[in-house]
């Protein structure tokens, strides 16, 4: 693998297996995610950023695809896990530009988005009907394009580099896989998500440019409606795009039994740079 941070070894998170275990309950992982967008400048608002949130689709933790008998797409062996959750979504939608320009470089160019980077402040949560618990995850999302492996001999944009350096210091590798990092691919990874999509899904990165007016028929190869069985379709993975959430914090408030609601507040002390460190887990009321 390819990355300008060591990985670790360090245990799971250990509110990881249950809400994984919450997750797998759910018919559809629906989840609210919120980003910043920086206010305009000729706005009222006396705020820098204002919220913006959105419902988005969980698809699994990064490095850990979930299984789907109809992705052809290769595989990388399972070399790493993480704690990151994930979700896709099109380099056309706001979500991308405001992950840019609230993240402390505030990297704002249209260039800049259309490529690896982000790591503006985010939540995202989850409500669990059937255990009667919320999960919510506070911490920064990058957003991961075609040019996180570019070609050999190319330099790497600082995106790919900031990426790189806070997603795969974050990734902990199997046991009993030490030695075998090299197997691991991040384009391959990309590619297996964007196949984890059905034909419908991916057939969305070639819909018209979102939110912009319907002003007569759109051109023939941005069309409503298109299934893509290509998994190097060049017009819908140019638009392709895996958000990955690297946790700071994680509640899970449980109101399953009122008179035994607890809060829990799970934070991580980060210990270096890279993202390794410790959680601590605090109880409260809820």
């Amino acid at each position: 693998m390819s990355t300008t941070s060591r990985t670790h070894s360090s245990p799971p998170a250990p509110w990881r297996s249950l809400f994984l275990d919450h997750i797998s309950t759910l018919e559809s992982p629906e989840f609210i995610f919120a980003t910043l967008q920086p206010s305009s400048p000729s706005s009222k608002d006396q705020t820098p950023y204002v919220p913006r949130l959105r419902y988005c689709i969980y698809r699994g933790m990064w490095s850990n695809l979930p299984e789907n008998k109809h992705n052809t797409a290769e595989q990388n062996p399972r070399v790493y896990e993480s704690d990151m959750p994930t979700f896709t979504t099109d380099v056309r939608m706001e979500k991308v530009g405001q992950l840019f320009a609230s993240s402390a470089g505030k990297a704002g160019s249209e260039e800049q988005i259309q490529g690896s980077g982000g790591g503006g402040p985010c939540e995202a949560v989850w409500w669990i009907k059937d255990k009667g618990t919320q999960w919510r995850v506070k911490g920064i999302a990058f957003v991961i394009a075609r040019d996180i492996e570019g070609r050999k001999g190319q330099e790497e944009s600082s995106g790919v580099r900031t990426v790189k350096s806070e997603i795969g210091g974050s990734m902990r590798v199997v046991s009993g896989q030490e030695g075998k990092e090299g197997d691991w691919s991040w384009a391959r990874e990309l590619t297996a998500h964007f196949g984890n999509c059905s034909p419908g899904m991916r057939g969305t990165w070639r819909n018209p440019p979102p939110g912009t007016k319907v002003e007569g028929d759109p051109d023939q190869d941005h069309q409503l409606g298109q299934k893509v069985t290509d998994l190097n379709d060049p017009i819908a993975r140019e638009n392709f795009r895996v958000v990955v959430i690297k946790p700071d914090e994680v509640e899970q408030l449980d109101i399953s039994d009122p008179s035994t609601a607890r809060r829990f507040r799970f934070t991580l002390n980060t210990a270096d740079p890279g993202g390794n460190g410790e959680w601590t887990k605090e109880e409260l009321w809820p």
